[in-house]
């Protein structure tokens, strides 16, 4: 009798271990072909953006002398673009949120293409600071909007190496945007134009054009992905909503001493060691609402 009972657990444990091979199996599959479909296309989108960013110091070679910019305004028009960036970045991503991020993602690039292109009309001090901050606004938003899309697609352990690769888009547009500029200049006085003019109209459309790309391209929740099988679809949702059930259970409790006074806060992130003073314990809330330790208390 016994022995029936051990074959039995030992083909238990089989069935057990043939099941999580097969869904780690499934797992890589999907990350292998998210990636695939995604992480090519934001790593370009990236690209344009931060060539983009970069052309206007190309762009100062001649331009500062054509308009009779000063160094003051050239450094003020250069620093309100991260004004109006920080303004609005919060809410942009709530509205990312809100409406979803194919279509957010869209207008940004479209509004940040459009004025980027008018800056090679831009006529003096003025226009060259309202511009430069409207850019800003247009941008606002779009690098964590890309990496909070990144977190709709992939579970924890794959997010660093996937925002890594991402970011590589940062050194490749540097190594190919500073020649491209370079020679973009030399197109001054075609069709009547100043090279700078060229530079600002040639590295803006590429973002108008990309803007459509990803209506078509980009999907905003794995639901919604058809190029996933349903199992794969399953397997995505399924991985990322326990995870995120895991870090809202999570607390702190914040205690001061000697009086001990607690405040609640959410978890979002590891928390390094505080001043002896200070300590922070971490909980979790048990079924019926009361808290409990699920780690030790700094000595």
């Amino acid at each position: 009798m016994q022995l029936f009972q051990d074959k039995s657990l030992m083909g238990t444990c089989d069935r057990d271990k043939e099941g999580e091979f097969m869904t780690e199996a499934l797992g890589h599959q999907a990350i292998s072909k998210v990636s695939r479909r995604l992480l090519p296309f934001i790593a370009l989108l990236y690209f344009v953006n931060y060539v983009d960013r970069i052309n206007l110091g190309f762009a100062a070679l001649t331009m500062n002398k054509d308009l009779g910019l000063s160094a003051y305004v050239y450094g003020l028009g250069a620093g309100i673009f991260f004004f109006g960036y920080f303004i609005f970045e919060v809410p942009s991503n709530l509205i990312l949120e809100r409406v979803g991020a194919r279509l957010w993602i869209a207008r940004i690039m479209l509004t940040w293409g459009l004025i980027s292109t008018g800056m090679a009309f831009v006529t003096g001090d003025t226009s060259f600071i309202i511009m430069r901050f409207l850019l800003g606004v247009a941008e606002a938003g779009f690098f964590p909007g890309m990496i909070l899309y990144l977190t709709y697609w992939y579970p924890a352990p794959y997010r660093a190496r996937v925002i890594a690769g991402f970011m590589v888009a940062i050194p490749v547009s540097i190594v190919i945007g500073a020649p491209l500029s370079t020679t973009i200049l030399g197109l001054d006085g075609l069709l009547g134009l100043k090279g700078w003019q060229w530079l600002f109209i040639i590295e803006g459309v590429p973002a108008v054009i990309l803007s459509a790309a990803v209506l078509f391209f980009m999907t905003d929740r794995p639901a919604h992905a058809k190029w996933l099988t349903v199992a794969e679809r399953d397997w995505l949702e399924g991985t990322l909503q326990r995870r995120s059930m895991r870090l809202t259970d999570l607390s702190i409790f914040f205690v001061r001493s000697p009086t001990h006074e607690c405040l609640l806060c959410r978890l979002s992130t590891f928390v390094s060691r505080l001043p002896a003073t200070e300590r922070f314990i971490f909980c979790r809330r048990s079924s019926k609402g009361s808290v409990s330790p699920i780690s030790r208390r700094d000595s």
